[in-house]
């Protein structure tokens, strides 16, 4: 703890500046991608894609040499197969989406202003399951995150296209994940602004925080820590615990309308995922 504490006390976490809440999304999106711009000017918009590989380049040729290689080529294959498979009732997860499943992952997460919730694509994935008298996947990991991998590698080279409709409903999901993103929170005080906004490529002891900026486009991911793939609540539960505060629970309205905001601030950039990272 007082490690982490004194790590913090020296990237100024603990005491960054207050960040507006009243814009509304587009005025928010100019604003993230002009800070990223100022922050790392040589970097491409395009680029961001590649996470903290975009902003260290004695860390990309690393990853680069991983990449000839992919982990994750296993998990593609194994999405594909359960993807295919076909339920008890003989229909698939093809049944279930625009485009058979196919090329779709820019899309997500999208606000359903019929039911007035978000779905994220795991959800969907699970509510397809349930549709077909499926019992629904664990979320995070496993075959999960292998048919989400599936579904993105698919949608490689597709521009992330999240909307925010205008609606009362839809605006206070996407200010929920706004506000959670600059929070501070858990023993640390600090929220995801801390690391990922205020001091992206600064370091903490070894390692480059990496920009938000482009954060959701290669997900799910294949980290070296974990051993295996995850998705990106995943991630987010895991940087609660590391700021020492109480995660919350997979595909909760907080970590859905996170996720929403953190892709929304990326439209424009091309889906990659799955992708390897440390």
């Amino acid at each position: 703890m007082k490690k982490l504490l004194t790590v913090a006390a020296a990237l100024g976490l603990l005491c960054t500046a207050p960040v507006s809440v009243q814009a509304g999304p587009q005025q928010d999106l100019k604003d993230f991608r002009s800070y990223f711009a100022k922050r790392f000017p040589d970097v491409q918009f395009s680029d961001y894609v590649n996470g903290v590989y975009s902003i260290d380049q004695a860390s990309r040729e690393e990853w680069e040499s991983i990449e000839e290689f992919p982990p994750y080529e296993l998990n593609i294959e194994k999405g594909k197969t359960l993807f295919n498979t076909p339920f008890k009732n003989g229909k698939t997860y093809a049944s279930c989406f625009r485009n058979g499943g196919i090329g779709i992952r820019q899309d997500y997460p999208y606000f359903d202003t019929a039911k007035g919730e978000l779905v994220t694509l795991e959800s969907a994935i699970n509510d397809c399951r349930e549709a077909n008298g499926e019992k629904p996947l664990k979320w995070e990991k496993g075959d999960i995150a292998d048919i989400s991998a599936y579904m993105a590698y698919t949608s490689r080279g597709n521009k992330i296209n999240i909307v925010v409709p205008g609606d009362e409903a839809a605006q206070a999901a996407y200010q929920r994940g706004k506000e959670h993103f600059f929070a501070k929170r858990g023993q640390l005080n600090m929220s995801c602004a801390d690391c990922h906004y205020y001091n992206a490529g600064n370091r903490v002891r070894a390692d480059l925080l990496s920009p938000a900026l482009g954060h959701p486009t290669h997900f799910p991911v294949y980290r070296s820590k974990w051993g295996e793939l995850g998705t990106i609540q995943r991630r987010y539960g895991g940087c609660n615990k590391q700021v020492r505060a109480k995660a919350f629970k997979p595909q909760s309205d907080e970590y859905k309308a996170l996720e929403y905001f953190e892709t929304y601030m990326s439209n424009g950039l091309a889906v990659n995922g799955p992708g390897a990272r440390k």
